[in-house]
């Protein structure tokens, strides 16, 4: 089972999940944990291989993930405590995830909210996908791993993101790195799915402003998603709720207040 911390709140029933990132961990959410277990219990996962979820013996011999079997192990977390149903807060990959857990467990989902979403690969993630795809067998996964957070988090005010994720990444194997990223082999045909059917949950996207790669396929697929809504954050790029965690934590807050 994944590693997964939780704080019970005293009065409320309802859940906040919170899901990490590629090569991050749940401590990316420090700046939010204090803030919503003054109004909701909080579960706060570590996916497989990442953070405090070590590869199990089983998952050594598996030479590929799947998206489907990365949400199994979430579901099987929530089964074990017992939430029925929870709120899901994702950034960046981890918005991919939520969405499929949606499309899995739409009765278990009570809304999403998606900071630093993907929903679209543009031309040039396609190319940095393609390209990573030609050299992640030769050269250390680390190299890889630094060149992606800086072309996707390039500015002096996304500094903090960018280490903070290349911290993390250090932590994992380099054969974990590696089934991830194979993982980005299912990525169009699912996105192209998840931008054709709104399964009508309510879904708030975070969005940075500089958030060049994935921002402006967010906006479009807001406006034809009725259950949708996006806030773009001015002077921030992809990982939203570290670089302005403030405007995070407040516009969300509120976005769940508003549904209940």
């Amino acid at each position: 089972m994944l590693h997964y911390s939780r704080y019970k709140h005293q009065t409320s029933s309802e859940w906040v999940t919170f899901v990490h990132g590629a090569g991050g961990s749940s401590s990316i959410w420090f700046k939010q944990v204090r803030d919503y277990a003054k109004h909701y219990n909080v579960l706060l996962l570590d996916l497989r291989g990442h953070g405090n979820s070590k590869p199990t013996i089983k998952r050594a011999f598996e030479k590929r993930y799947t998206f489907d079997s990365i949400v199994d192990d979430i579901i099987e977390v929530l089964d074990y405590e017992k939430i029925e149903k929870s709120h899901f807060i994702g950034i960046s990959l981890g918005t991919i995830l939520i969405r499929q857990l949606a499309e899995n467990h739409p009765e278990r989902v009570s809304s999403m909210i998606m900071g630093g979403a993907i929903m679209k690969l543009n031309i040039r993630s396609q190319i940095l996908m393609r390209l990573g795809n030609i050299v992640k067998s030769v050269i250390p996964y680390l190299w890889l791993y630094r060149f992606f957070a800086f072309i996707i988090m390039p500015k002096k005010n996304h500094r903090e993101s960018r280490l903070l994720f290349v911290r993390e990444a250090k932590k994992l194997y380099h054969k974990e790195f590696l089934r991830w990223y194979r993982l980005t082999s299912e990525l169009k045909p699912l996105l192209r799915l998840f931008r054709q059917v709104d399964v009508g949950i309510p879904t708030l996207y975070v969005m940075g402003e500089e958030d060049y790669m994935f921002l402006p396929s967010v906006q479009q697929l807001a406006g034809m998603h009725q259950a949708s809504q996006i806030a773009v954050v001015p002077d921030c790029g992809h990982v939203v709720n570290v670089e302005q965690p403030e405007v995070f934590n407040k516009t969300t807050l509120g976005f769940l207040k508003s549904l209940s």
